[in-house]
């Protein structure tokens, strides 16, 4: 009896529609324990962050559980002197933007007049009076809303202590065990794929959060005292939103079109200013510091980013958006290294830095 071989674009159609069932059932899931899904996420991915100080520690002689024992410490004083003096900050800031805005739209609309009048009086053929004040009008509304969506979204997340606190418990168990737990898991792949796969889920989660972690607190620290300089209001806001959004691809100019168009209702020129400054500190932020700090990025392919951006947001929301594109650019360099020779021959110059950073992975991935 001899074995029948399918035709390869039967076992091709065959495998895709089992591939989008599988798809749809695991997206099915997600959906169903969310909550429990988004705690487990955050929690490795705070595991994964403090994981590399322990590891700086260890390599300089000191044991494991002092090692843990000190930055376990050190994170708890940390987070309780944000959360003592800079979250009420931002919350009041918050409040105080969701007041100020009604105001900010007047002045935008009589800079909009004063504009159409000068336009008028020298003859130039515009005329963006209704057109201008529908947008203003929708403009208010969204920002409006928004503002008060995001109020309420800090007030609920801080305010669900159930969450936070197993959030805080499994982090501290997955710090203290959690090699044994990868060791059980990666126990299931042969010994040198598993091995180098282990490598590579470490290097590109510990590169992407640490290196953007890093990049997005000196953007804010330098945009905060830029802001400060010029007399922004809502300065340490403004700040923090726009170094929160160099976490995502591309998020870091989305930032600052926000921040100086907010700006620039209020003050037409102190928002041109506001918008030079912050590019300027930005550039310098993704061409001399990022590439110090990060090594050289591969990058993806700006369509993939935008791709796995879009599917983060579908499953995880916000922590799906953090979590794309590192496992994005892990699925990509599993495939690459298994295309080029399998994953035995994986290189180790791959630990300079796979991460995919916000600003600079715009950079790096338009320049391919």
């Amino acid at each position: 009896m001899t074995n029948y071989k399918p035709p390869q674009w039967l076992s091709l159609s065959l495998a895709f529609p089992l591939a989008v069932l599988n798809g749809w059932v695991l997206l099915q899931v997600v959906k169903y324990f969310q909550p429990l899904v988004s705690i487990f996420v955050a929690a490795s991915l705070l595991a994964f962050v403090l994981d590399y100080p322990i590891r700086f520690f260890q390599q300089r002689g000191v044991k494991r559980n002092l090692a843990v024992g000190g930055v376990l410490l050190l994170a708890v004083v940390i987070v309780a002197a944000l959360a003592l003096t800079l979250v009420p900050l931002i919350l009041q800031q918050l409040n105080e933007l969701a007041n100020y805005l009604p105001s900010w739209i007047d002045s935008g609309t009589q800079q909009l007049q004063a504009f159409q009048y000068w336009a008028a009086t020298q003859q130039l053929p515009v005329n963006l009076s209704g057109l201008l004040t529908q947008l203003l009008d929708r403009l208010s509304n969204q920002l409006q809303s928004f503002t008060g969506q995001i109020l309420s979204f800090a007030v609920d997340t801080i305010g669900s202590v159930v969450n936070v606190l197993l959030t805080v418990v499994l982090t501290i168990y997955l710090v203290l065990n959690g090699e044994r737990l990868w060791d059980g898991i990666f126990q299931w792949f042969p010994s040198h794929i598993g091995t180098q796969v282990r490598q590579l889920l470490r290097e590109d989660f510990q590169n992407y959060f640490i290196g953007q972690a890093t990049l997005g607190a000196l953007l804010a620290v330098a945009l905060i005292l830029a802001f400060l300089a010029l007399r922004v209001p809502l300065a340490l806001l403004f700040g923090i939103g726009i170094g929160f959004f160099s976490l995502f691809p591309f998020g870091t100019g989305i930032g600052i079109a926000i921040v100086s168009l907010l700006v620039g209702l209020q003050n037409f020129w102190l928002g041109v200013e506001v918008l030079t400054v912050a590019v300027m500190i930005d550039q310098v932020n993704s061409n001399f510091v990022a590439p110090r700090l990060l090594g050289n990025l591969t990058g993806l392919n700006p369509v993939w980013v935008v791709i796995s951006l879009l599917l983060g947001a579908k499953l995880g929301g916000l922590l799906g958006l953090l979590v794309a594109i590192p496992i994005a650019s892990f699925i990509k360099d599993v495939a690459d290294s298994w295309r080029t020779g399998g994953l035995s021959t994986l290189s180790v110059e791959h630990s300079s830095g796979d991460g995919i950073s916000g600003e600079a992975t715009a950079n790096v991935v338009l320049e391919r």
